[in-house]
């Protein structure tokens, strides 16, 4: 069965992993590339994904959206992981071949699902502004989109509870308010957050052995990768990188790799523990509760993480393999 998707992204580094994973898996059906700010401004997000479409003849719409969060101040690009272009050390060239869809992404999200009821699976990897704009133009397509997965949050499994403070992941923190709308949308949606996306490890040696094995594709992911492999020895002390943003494709791909539990959620807007994620687990009724008129929503708690592995570096192959001219 093929899943019809709409990839909302900031294209960085785990981005393109994410993207190229959306792209070379069969199971996936990639309709669009909603482009957002984050990891890049709103104008390298563009033409960072118009580079992809034109380097993998991919046939998805590439759609801009947001510059800026919709209540607080933006936090600008972070330079410091993916690098001034959003690709590490690879520089995308100033001219591509293409243009965006003329639509803002938050009217393509509501004219596409609205064209396909039941059919469309969001996946956002980055700040969930565009979701969020699309749900305050139009609150009708909660009834008509498949599913929402969200890489992005932190609800302390694992002993992982944030990456930009100690209780806020990057993606959410950099617009709390959209992505309290989101998440508490009476739309089905899953989050998988750092509680797995850190139990995934791209080691050196994994990426070494995907650039042998996968060709062109396998050579560009290794190279964008080594800004990122110096950002997480420096800063975070790994000589691997966590695999975030492709975690949400392999979700998509085969939920089975995951395990959920369930339970309405909220986000903090502000003050010091702004943009942490937060799940209510029990059934009692508290004289206050912020949580329970809102829809039960599924988080990933736990990840089948060398299968994970194993299926990323599978699909890269064989999408590499299918792009060599045939002789």
């Amino acid at each position: 069965m093929i899943t019809k998707i709409i990839l909302d992204t900031d294209p960085g580094i785990d981005d393109v992993f994410a993207i190229l994973f959306a792209q070379a898996h069969p199971a996936i059906e990639l309709k669009a590339i909603t482009t957002v700010y984050g990891n890049v401004t709103i104008e390298n997000a563009t033409h960072n994904a118009l580079y992809l479409k034109q380097k993998y003849q991919l046939q998805a719409d590439i759609v801009t959206g947001a510059s800026k969060p919709i209540v607080r101040s933006p936090l600008g690009p972070t330079v410091v992981v993916h690098g001034e272009g959003g690709f590490g050390d690879v520089m995308v060239p100033s001219e591509v071949e293409g243009q965006a869809d003329p639509r803002p992404a938050y009217q393509y999200i509501i004219d596409t699902v609205k064209a396909e009821p039941g059919e469309i699976t969001l996946v956002a990897i980055g700040p969930l502004t565009n979701l969020a704009l699309a749900l305050q133009a139009d609150p009708t397509i909660v009834d008509l989109v498949k599913q929402v997965v969200i890489m992005g949050g932190a609800f302390g499994e694992n002993n992982h509870s944030g990456n930009v403070t100690p209780f806020a992941e990057a993606n959410i923190h950099d617009d709390p308010h959209a992505a309290d709308m989101v998440l508490t949308a009476s739309w089905p949606v899953v989050v998988i957050g750092l509680d797995v996306t850190e139990q995934s490890f791209f080691t050196r040696e994994y990426l070494d052995k995907l650039r042998d094995d996968a060709g062109e594709v396998g050579q560009f992911i290794w190279d964008i990768s080594r800004f990122y492999l110096r950002f997480y020895s420096e800063k975070v002390g790994l000589e691997a990188c966590h695999v975030h943003d492709p975690s949400a494709i392999a979700y998509v791909i085969n939920p089975a790799l995951f395990t959920l539990r369930e339970g309405p959620i909220r986000v903090v807007t502000d003050g010091v523990a702004e943009g942490m994620t937060i799940q209510k687990l029990d059934n009692r009724v508290y004289l206050h509760d912020e949580w329970m008129s809102k829809p039960s929503q599924k988080v990933g708690v736990a990840v089948k993480n060398l299968e994970l592995l194993e299926l990323y570096r599978s699909s890269i192959i064989e999408y590499a393999a299918r792009l060599k001219p045939s002789s």
